[in-house]
């Protein structure tokens, strides 16, 4: 199996209180159904149609173990905390 890749650009955040509320139930989620937090933060730089926002990426040791960490209830609690506090981007990438 090839590790994945959680990738999340955030393209506004509306509600920083909502976000500030999901990342407390989101990280522990994360890390606890396998994921690591390689990058979490402004992008430093964006080139070509790129926005310069907030972009997560997380590692997975596979594709499924980054869906089930979605699915979980304690993830999709942190998803409601954020509610409509944020529009984002978020796709999974397995590895070459």
């Amino acid at each position: 199996m090839s590790k994945c890749y959680w990738i999340c650009f955030y393209r506004s955040i509306s509600k920083p209180e909502n976000l500030a509320a999901y990342a407390k139930l989101a990280g522990p989620a994360v890390e606890a159904n396998g994921g690591k937090f390689l990058a979490r933060g402004e992008a430093a730089r964006a080139y070509e149609a790129g926005v310069k926002s907030r972009t997560v990426v997380i590692e997975y040791p596979s594709l499924d173990a980054a869906v089930k960490a979605h699915d979980s209830a304690d993830y999709q609690a942190a998803l409601a905390a954020l509610g409509d506090g944020a529009v984002r981007d978020l796709r999974f990438v397995e590895a070459v």
